[in-house]
């Protein structure tokens, strides 16, 4: 079974940052984490992305973005990233993740999840959902 579970991005300050209090907050049990690509190492999440979680009656102002490594690859049994690019860039760099890194919108027919990052709020917006709705169909197969 999954008990931790890594978000993927690349910055870890808009779309990880969502789906990791998105998913702790649905599933409390499951110890979620996440990080970036290329992270912007120590820098909060995005303001948008806080503002969106508030809402929802989620804080987020405590992010603190971090670089993916090879101990957090290694403490997750199950990584979800946005982009089918990021999936190939993390089995390239950390070949041990192979079969436990997947889109977070495998199962709605392998969706992507735009970067908002530096756009408006309504691009925000539309990431949020697109992984509400991801995180939505993983729980469905897994969680239950």
């Amino acid at each position: 079974m999954f008990k931790n579970v890594m978000m993927v991005c690349i910055g870890n300050i808009c779309r990880s940052p969502i789906a990791e209090v998105l998913l702790q907050h649905q599933q409390p049990q499951l110890n979620v984490f996440s990080s970036g690509l290329g992270a912007l190492v120590g820098k909060p999440a995005d303001p948008h992305s806080v503002e969106l979680m508030t809402d929802k009656n989620i804080d987020l102002s405590k992010h603190c973005a971090q670089q993916i490594n090879s101990v957090l690859v290694s403490a997750s049994d199950l990584i979800l990233t946005m982009e089918k690019k990021h999936v190939d860039a993390i089995q390239s760099q950390f070949p041990e993740s192979r079969g436990k890194v997947h889109l977070i919108g495998k199962w709605i027919d392998n969706q992507e999840i735009p970067d908002p990052y530096k756009k408006d709020k309504a691009a925000f917006i539309s990431a949020a959902l697109l992984i509400e709705s991801g995180l939505n169909a993983w729980q469905k197969k897994l969680w239950k």
